[in-house]
């Protein structure tokens, strides 16, 4: 009886308007703790930018990867090319990235790179998100760019694979096999050049949603890395994104991955940790729903307490540590930014 009492008063307190109130001023303090980190966080990656309008990627040197990530970073904060505070940084860069492509088409500077497809399918994705930004100077160098790096893209996912990685993407244009990081870049590439114009054909989408599917693990609580892997959160929150932006939505696949990263959320000491950060952020924002209640103060307020004093946010451990600081920050603020959306590649 006393159980039964205990619980009629706490929910007769938690409906109360005073409760209501308090979630409310709980709700709008998280989200000025968020739009100020944003604004620290800009401030530092404008100032780390190179003179030639690129950034570094830590040891790894400048790359077209973290300079097309801290440009997607300004733009989700609502910045865009030639305008504002940010616009001529945001210029420099795209400008920098296509200076790089080579004649085959890739997005890939001279620095060492842990596989050239992660970076060309980041900055692919740049490029589609930025598109229709730029003014007519640039333009036409955008589109072009953009529909030489999307051909790369659909060639490599056409090139001859073992049957269990059909359909997939991995480091190299060449590679026979496939795996689930690479290829959800690729796919975000792919869905944001689609919405701006660029031909995706259907073929090439169904074949990438059935790898995927293909790297679901036993009991559907995940994905793996690659076929027969465990699951983590990251892992999982990439599966999601990678089945939603194909338009695979609410898929039992990605429902069940969902379940895993609300079981076991991600960890501040989990490696990858600021990739886990926009994979779980942005998948589970697409899922939506009581999913993304339930996860959203707790993503948030993970990412919020690693930020220092600088704006700036740090790998712990692992190549995101050698990646560096710009690496780090602009993957928090892609993931902190998701509400925002002003990225339409955040759009449900």
């Amino acid at each position: 009886m006393i159980r039964i009492i205990s619980v009629a008063i706490v929910l007769s307190t938690i409906c109360t308007p005073a409760a209501f109130a308090f979630q409310d001023r709980a709700e709008a303090q998280r989200q000025k703790s968020i739009d100020e980190s944003i604004v620290r966080a800009l401030r530092y990656i404008s100032e780390e930018q190179n003179e030639d309008g690129s950034w570094q990627a830590g040891g790894f040197g400048k790359s077209t990867a973290t300079t097309s990530l801290a440009i997607m970073a300004f733009m989700a904060a609502g910045h865009v090319p030639d305008e504002g505070p940010y616009g001529l940084q945001i210029s420099r860069g795209v400008r920098w990235v296509l200076s790089q492509q080579q004649p085959n088409g890739m997005l890939v500077g001279k620095g060492r790179s842990h596989g050239p497809m992660y970076s060309h399918g980041i900055s692919s994705l740049m490029l589609a998100e930025v598109y229709g930004m730029v003014d007519n100077s640039m333009a036409d160098q955008v589109e072009k760019g953009l529909e030489r790096a999307i051909k790369l893209i659909l060639a490599a996912q056409n090139h001859r694979k073992e049957p269990a990685h059909k359909g997939g993407w991995r480091y190299y244009t060449t590679s026979t096999d496939s795996d689930l990081s690479v290829s959800a870049w690729q796919l975000l590439a792919l869905r944001a050049a689609k919405d701006a114009g660029c031909d995706v054909p259907a073929e090439n989408i169904d074949d990438a949603i059935a790898y995927v599917r293909r790297l679901r693990t036993q009991g559907n609580r995940g994905f793996g890395y690659q076929s027969g892997h465990s699951s983590s959160a990251t892992r999982a929150g990439t599966g999601i994104v990678a089945l939603e932006v194909c338009g695979d939505h609410h898929s039992k696949e990605a429902l069940g991955a969902a379940s895993q990263i609300l079981n076991r959320p991600l960890q501040r000491s989990d490696a990858y940790f600021y990739y886990g950060a926009y994979y779980c952020t942005v998948g589970m924002f697409k899922i939506g729903g009581d999913y993304w209640k339930r996860i959203r103060p707790i993503m948030y307020e993970t990412i919020l307490s690693e930020q220092r004093a600088d704006g700036s946010w740090r790998a712990r451990q692992g190549s995101e540590k050698k990646a560096g600081e710009i690496y780090a920050t602009t993957m928090a603020v892609l993931a902190l930014a998701v509400e925002y959306r002003f990225l339409p590649i955040y759009q449900r």
